[in-house]
Formats: C-alpha cells, sequence, structure tokens
C-alpha cells in the first residue's frame, strides 16, 4: 500500500504536508480552510486521484486500536474534524489547526468557492436523504452537476456493480457518506474501481444537507459543543461514542504524551 498511499496523496504532499500533526502514525494537515479549498481544486485541475479521510477524535481513536484501519487512514489525505483533534494536537505538539475542516461545514464552502464546474456523485445514507441532499447542491450550486447518486446500503457482492456504475460517470468528486471506518475502507479498498479524480468520506452531511438531522445553533458549534446537541438528539446511536469513548480518547492523549521524548 505504500506507493499507493505516495500516489494519492501526492497534492497534498506537494502543497502542506509539511505542516502536519502527527497522532500516532497519523499526519493530520494543519490547513486553513483556504488552503483546503485550494488542495481540493488543484487535484481536480490536474487530475490527480486523490482521497480525503476528515478525522475527528471517534476516527483517531478507532485508529489507534485497530492497525487495518490506520493503515488505510495512511493512504488517504487528512484533514481536521472537531474539538477533541484540537485538544490533542495542543497537548501533543503545543499549537492547534488554523480551521475546524468538518465535512458539514467544509464540504459547502467547498462547493461555493472551488471556481470550476465540478461533475459529483453523491454515495451513502438512506435513499430518501441522498436525494434530497443531491436536490440541495442542485439548488445551491449550481455550477456543478449531479452525475450520480446512490444509497448506502449494499452487501458486499454488489461493490464491484455500484464501482462500476460511479466509473462510468467520471466524476472530478465523489462524496461517501457511510460513517468510519466503512467509508474510508470502501475508498481506499475500491480506488482503482471508482475513475474519480478526489474521493471524500463526509460521514453525516447527506443527513444534514437533506434537512433529516438538524445542526447545533452557531454559538453552539462556536464554543466545540456540537458533539452535545448531536448526543441530545441521538443519544442510543451516539452514547458510546462520545460519553465513552471522549474519556477513552482523553486518556489515549495521556499516553501519547507520556511517550513523548522529555524535552530539554
Amino acid at each position: 500500500m505504500g506507493s499507493y498511499g505516495m500516489t494519492v496523496n501526492s497534492v497534498a504532499e506537494g502543497h502542506l504536508k509539511q505542516d502536519s500533526f502527527r497522532f500516532g502514525s497519523l499526519d493530520i494537515l494543519r490547513l486553513d480552510q483556504d488552503q483546503a479549498v485550494e488542495l481540493v481544486r488543484s487535484a481536480v485541475v490536474a487530475g490527480q486521484r486523490t482521497d480525503i479521510a476528515i478525522c475527528n477524535a471517534h476516527t483517531l481513536l478507532t485508529a489507534l486500536e485497530k492497525p487495518d484501519y490506520a493503515a488505510t487512514l495512511k493512504a488517504m489525505t487528512l484533514l481536521n474534524d472537531g474539538i477533541g483533534i484540537e485538544i490533542a494536537a495542543r497537548k501533543l505538539s503545543g499549537s492547534g489547526f488554523p480551521a475546524n475542516l468538518n465535512g458539514t461545514d467544509f464540504v459547502p464552502q467547498l462547493l461555493s468557492r472551488i471556481g470550476v464546474p465540478l461533475r459529483i456523485y453523491l454515495l451513502g445514507a438512506r435513499q430518501e436523504q441522498v436525494e434530497r441532499a443531491a436536490e440541495h447542491i442542485r439548488k445551491a450550486y449550481p455550477s456543478h452537476t449531479i452525475v450520480g447518486l446512490r444509497n448506502g446500503y449494499f452487501q458486499a457482492d454488489e461493490t464491484d456493480e455500484i464501482c462500476a456504475a460511479v466509473a462510468a460517470t467520471k466524476p472530478d468528486l465523489l462524496l461517501v457518506a457511510m460513517g468510519n471506518p466503512r467509508q474510508e475502507q470502501f475508498i481506499v479498498g475500491n480506488r482503482d474501481k471508482l475513475g474519480t479524480t478526489v474521493t471524500m468520506g463526509v460521514g453525516a452531511l447527506f443527513d444534514f444537507l437533506s434537512g433529516s438531522v438538524v445542526r447545533a445553533p452557531g454559538w453552539v458549534r462556536a464554543i466545540g459543543c456540537e458533539w452535545v446537541f448531536r448526543l441530545l438528539q441521538e443519544p442510543r446511536r451516539l452514547f458510546r461514542r462520545y460519553v465513552i469513548g471522549i474519556p477513552r480518547f482523553l486518556w489515549a492523549i495521556r499516553r501519547l504524551k507520556r511517550s513523548q521524548p522529555a524535552q530539554d
């Protein structure tokens, strides 16, 4: 997988990979929003295959515990999402990130500011959600074209057929909303079959774009507490991720901090 990772990450490396935060074996780019948009635009214009994972605390904790998933992420360009990874960066490196590049905010900014028309394929969520998300994009960003969509509920033996359907549309941007680790494993495992230029894992983006899930108020997002709002909305689904996962992630940060070489 090493040479493959170099191929898909070469745009990021050519731009700004020298400014990144290391968590375990993973390097997460430190980009502001303009730089992140430019990274995607450059990849599209150059026709450079680029896979993007947007990493939050849950992503990083899963990668620490599952080496196969960490290897998958290492074959991708990694961006940051949320207060958890910001805390980790400050504790472990002394500085945070220029911007919070969570997919729910970053993708709309990308579509409005990229400056080139995109052919977009949407894959993931339930059929109603992905259809409504596609309609939202058509209305809000008319310079782009939705070339195809499909829900994320399929069996393993359907994967080749789905990849062929995506490849037939020749998308510049494939948005995969299956949750992690499944979406990243799908992207990397099928990269050569998908025929896309930029592929991005976007988690619950389609649920938000479709209006199925309500965003937290702006002031809640500004203080880094959107996770609390989401937990209150979906306590059964998100209890393990947040109520159990957050203390475990903070403990993981402490262990990594203690393993760092002492500073003179």
